[in-house]
Formats: structure tokens, C-alpha cells, sequence
């Protein structure tokens, strides 16, 4: 009896160590074994502050449940400055040694927010090299993927940062933003959308085009650049983040807009006339696709479902 309680305790002061605390998961989120699953979150990387890390261990028992493809981070992946190099600190204290469920060491695709500008990009972009699942080839680049039931997802990362036209009169950005042939771009995410046949097409940048948060009132250049290519090309999904919160709007035409940039600092946040959902709690989004259904659910740090939905095509 006396080993026994002496092993309880062990272990209970181990989990302490750790850091452990089980996190457990809301029944109603929906789990499709038939359907591809991605995680959406951005706007995270604080040395697991702001409730950082308490995120990260409810996505690692997310992961183990639902068994996402892969992660998507749609960008301020490290406060408040980016990176200084491959070997910067902040590669172990905000993204390595957080993220650390072994249900989390799959892939994850990243853009770059206007955060990561203010420091080394080409290290973000480099890490790819040193990395198992950190990728980030280019500042843009995309990806087909067949999806669990045969069918086909195109996946299209932009960097929105010089998309943005006052970044052009910021010092901060100015001379990493006017370097950028933003022509090129466009040019390329044009001719990526129209040579693909996927069922689904999914773009990803940090800049919303639409946001009822802080920057509801804000002029939206980025919206200016891509919207009309969006529409032309009938994207499913513009996933975004740069405000720090969960929303889910839906305006008229076929896209639909959500912004996951909960990661961890949050921010009071609103509703636009197309608002669906919008919560100010750190979260991240889960997005399931399969041929003719998609699914979106929001689910916060503590595993609480916050929103979930399905999209037919």
C-alpha cells in the first residue's frame, strides 16, 4: 500500500513538473472519419503567455482525437519582433518547446503577419530546412492535397504584408515591404487558382479582408487586392488572422471568411452586418473538408466547443 501511494504521488508531482492538466474536449464537436481536418490558429508566439501554452495542451488533446492532416498558422508567429535568426530563443520558447504533444509533430504551414516583417523573415523561411514540420518554403506557395475520401483540396498561402499600402509609409515596413514585387504575386496567384480542378480551394494570409474587431473602421487595402481574384476564382475559404480573435463572416458570393487569430493576447471584438460568429477567447479553428461538405468549429483553450457549423457545396 505504502509503494503504491508512493507511486501516486510520483507521478502526480511529475505531472506538476510538466505542467500536465487534462483538458477535456466538448462531446459535441463533430469528428468525420470520413473528412480531412486541419487546425487554424494564428497570432501566437509569447513565450506561452496570454494563455499561449494553456491553448497549445487543449490542440495537443484536440490532435490526438481528431487526427488534423495538418496545422495551419496564419501568421504573427513570434512577439513582438519576429525572429533575429534560426537559432533565435524564440524557436524553443514560443513554438518548440509549447507545442509539444507528440499529436502536435505533424505538418504546419505557415504565412508570414506584419509582425514576423519586423524581424529576420528569411529565417522563417529557412527554419523550414532545420524543421520536420515547420513549412514555410516561400513567402508564398501553395499545395494540392487529396483529401480522406478521394477528393481534392487546393491549399494557397499569400504573403498579404506588402498587399498592404500603408505599410509603404511605415518605417517599421516600408523597406522590407517596397523589396517585394507584388505584381509577381497576384500574377501567380491567379494563374495557381485557375490551373487547379480541386473540389475545395483555400487561401490563407494574415490580413482579413473583412473584420468586425479592432480594425473594423480601418481602410482595407488588402481587400482591394484580393477580393476581385477571390471572386473571379471562386475561392471556398479565406482563412486570416491579425486580429486577435474568432470570426466567422460569410458576405455575399461564394467565400467564406474566417479569421483564427486567437492564439493567445486577445482583443475585444464585434459584429459586421455579415458577421455569423465572433467571440474574443483564445481558440482555434477546425475545418474539415470532404467532397461536397465542409465543417467549421471553433474550440477554445479550455476544449469548449464555442461555434461548429457545415458548409454544403
Amino acid at each position: 500500500m505504502k509503494k503504491i501511494g508512493l507511486l501516486l504521488v510520483l507521478a502526480f508531482g511529475v505531472n506538476l513538473a510538466f505542467g500536465q492538466k487534462k483538458v477535456k474536449l466538448d462531446k459535441e464537436i463533430v469528428y468525420d472519419d470520413d473528412a480531412t481536418g486541419v487546425f487554424v490558429f494564428g497570432d501566437w508566439g509569447r513565450r506561452g503567455e496570454f494563455k499561449q501554452k494553456e491553448l497549445a495542451t487543449a490542440m495537443g488533446e484536440a490532435a490526438l482525437k481528431f487526427e488534423p492532416e495538418f496545422i495551419i498558422s496564419t501568421g504573427d508567429n513570434f512577439y513582438p519582433n519576429g525572429v533575429a535568426s534560426v537559432s533565435d530563443p524564440q524557436w524553443t520558447n514560443s513554438f518548440e518547446n509549447i507545442y509539444s504533444a507528440h499529436s502536435l509533430n505533424i505538418n504546419w504551414f505557415v504565412v508570414l503577419g506584419n509582425h514576423d516583417y519586423r524581424g529576420n523573415m528569411q529565417a522563417e523561411i529557412d527554419y523550414t530546412n532545420i524543421s520536420r514540420r515547420w513549412n514555410m518554403p516561400e513567402a508564398y506557395y501553395s499545395f494540392e492535397q487529396e483529401l480522406e475520401d478521394g477528393s481534392k483540396g487546393l491549399f494557397v498561402f499569400v504573403d498579404t504584408n506588402p498587399l498592404n499600402d500603408e505599410y509603404y509609409g511605415e518605417e517599421k515596413y516600408a523597406s522590407k515591404v517596397s523589396t517585394q514585387d507584388t505584381t509577381k504575386q497576384l500574377t501567380w496567384l491567379k494563374q495557381t487558382l485557375a490551373n487547379s480542378d480541386a473540389d475545395w480551394k483555400i487561401v490563407t494570409g494574415h490580413h482579413p479582408l473583412y473584420t468586425g474587431g479592432k480594425r473594423i473602421e480601418d481602410p482595407n487595402f488588402v481587400r482591394n487586392h484580393l477580393l476581385p481574384i477571390l471572386k473571379e476564382y471562386e475561392v471556398d475559404f479565406y482563412l486570416a488572422g491579425h486580429e486577435h480573435d474568432l470570426q466567422y463572416i460569410k458576405p455575399e458570393g461564394k467565400t467564406h471568411h474566417i479569421v483564427s487569430g486567437a492564439g493567445s493576447e486577445v482583443r475585444p471584438t464585434g459584429y459586421l452586418p455579415t458577421t455569423v460568429f465572433a467571440e474574443s477567447r483564445q481558440g482555434f479553428g477546425y475545418l474539415t473538408l470532404k467532397k461536397g461538405l465542409a465543417r467549421l468549429s471553433f474550440i477554445d483553450y479550455k476544449g469548449k466547443l464555442l461555434y461548429q457549423t457545415e458548409m454544403v457545396k
